[in-house]
């Protein structure tokens, strides 16, 4: 790599607001709000909306929708819709 021209690469913490876990992990990313850690160091944290921790999908907890009752609601309106009468 040519010195000088790429981003300082180093620890991170990220804070998932949604489920409150914190993962300590390198990254190019910075923030001047830290944090200490478990090994009393203290890092540069980062808040995130949602991580691996607190997405549905990696979760297993995801939501159903109910859609047998949106294509009924679908149906009712437009039952009519097109015919010639």
């Amino acid at each position: 790599m040519k010195k000088d021209i790429h981003p300082d690469y180093g620890y991170v913490v990220f804070n998932d607001l949604a489920s409150g876990t914190k993962f300590l992990t390198r990254s190019t990313a910075t923030s001047e709000k830290t944090i200490e850690w478990e090994d009393g160091n203290t890092y540069p944290v980062i808040d995130v909306e949602i991580s691996s921790a607190s997405h549905p999908f990696y979760t297993g907890k995801q939501r159903i929708l109910d859609s047998a009752g949106r294509v009924e609601k679908f149906k009712d309106r437009y039952k009519g819709f097109g015919r010639r009468g």
